[in-house]
């Protein structure tokens, strides 16, 4: 049998993966050296670098649990050949050798590579605030059990603790990913192996700016966001005005040291308080301005970006080991979410 449909024909031209697609290959048109670099010399031939990519972001904007499940989709799904680039007679490639051919871009930095290309199509658009934002980070479950932690056989003498105490990371580890630590969120929560993910947000649209992931620990949220910050911030600082720069957070960030840090950033602390009977370390004019107010408003648009990542990109308890890898789908999950929202805020042609 013969269609005389093609494929570019049979996607409606108002489906919204058609703009999804469009800032994708605008990416990656972009990032040719870099894929350049990745394919292979000699051997047989291997899965082009763009599509497995492209296969990655249909796996988590569809919420696809597995590669196997990724690949069936694939055999009979007319769309997802045409996102990922396969002819309706193509071969689909084995769920084994797909993900060997993943393992290329995961010793890379593409992901990250792919997420400032994103980034800067939303700059081009006129969509990012560069002078208002927002931080915060979430627990992501690590694909480790609490039973895999078992007592180091050569601890440090010395623990990370004050004053040197030993704590549990010092002494034990997880036999199944050593980078995992134990954290909770909330004193009525159970401790999991986990780790962090942290993202800096502007707030005239909600996009992600920065995402970065860390091994989890009480003070690993405000550590990271003043990093990320400083690495934003530091590109025309001389030629900003003082006080333009504002930074809200949630109550988890209310300690000195944060809030010194934004201001050595050159950036007003706009973040939550707790009850009076605890200390806050905002001055008057940080607390009684009307941007304190507009920033604790927008600061909720990350609850958005979490709930994303977590319920649809499959975030919430990752199935990659190893602090660096769970960055990298981390930061392919806030590009992906960066994606779709750049899909609804820019005006069809």
């Amino acid at each position: 049998m013969f269609s005389y449909v093609s494929m570019e024909k049979r996607v409606p031209k108002d489906h919204p993966l058609r703009r999804v697609r469009g800032m994708t290959d605008t990416a990656l048109r972009e990032m040719w050296a870099d894929f350049d670099a990745l394919y292979a010399r000699m051997g047989r031939p291997s899965i082009a670098p763009e599509r497995l990519l492209r296969a990655l972001l249909l796996q988590m904007l569809y919420t696809v649990r597995s590669e196997r499940q990724l690949m069936e989709r694939l055999e009979y799904d007319l769309l997802f050949r045409w996102f990922v680039g396969l002819s309706m007679d193509e071969k689909v490639w084995d769920a084994t050798v797909y993900t060997k051919n993943r393992e290329r871009l995961l010793e890379g930095e593409i992901a990250e590579l792919f997420f400032e290309q994103v980034v800067g199509q939303a700059k081009e658009q006129g969509l990012l605030s560069d002078e208002h934002f927002t931080v915060d980070g979430t627990m992501i479950e690590a694909w480790a059990n609490r039973r895999s932690f078992k007592e180091k056989k050569d601890p440090p003498e010395k623990g990370g603790g004050r004053g040197g105490e030993k704590l549990l990371r010092d002494t034990h580890e997880s036999q199944s990913d050593p980078e995992a630590r134990l954290y909770k969120k909330s004193a009525v929560g159970e401790s999991r192996p986990s780790y962090l993910g942290h993202v800096v947000m502007e707030n005239r649209n909600g996009l992600v700016m920065k995402p970065c992931v860390t091994e989890a620990g009480t003070r690993q949220e405000r550590d990271a966001a003043l990093r990320m910050l400083a690495e934003m911030l530091k590109q025309n600082r001389e030629k900003r005005p003082a006080g333009a720069i504002t930074v809200g957070a949630d109550k988890g960030y209310q300690e000195r040291d944060f809030i010194e840090g934004l201001r050595e950033l050159s950036a007003i602390p706009h973040v939550a308080e707790y009850e009076k009977r605890r200390r806050s370390w905002l001055t008057a004019s940080e607390r009684e301005g009307l941007g304190f107010q507009i920033s604790q408003s927008k600061r909720k648009l990350v609850e958005k970006i979490f709930g994303w990542m977590k319920v649809v990109a499959g975030q919430r308890k990752t199935k990659f080991r190893g602090r660096r890898r769970v960055h990298w789908m981390f930061s392919l999950g806030a590009a992906a979410f960066n994606l779709i929202r750049m899909a609804k805020l820019i005006p069809a042609v």
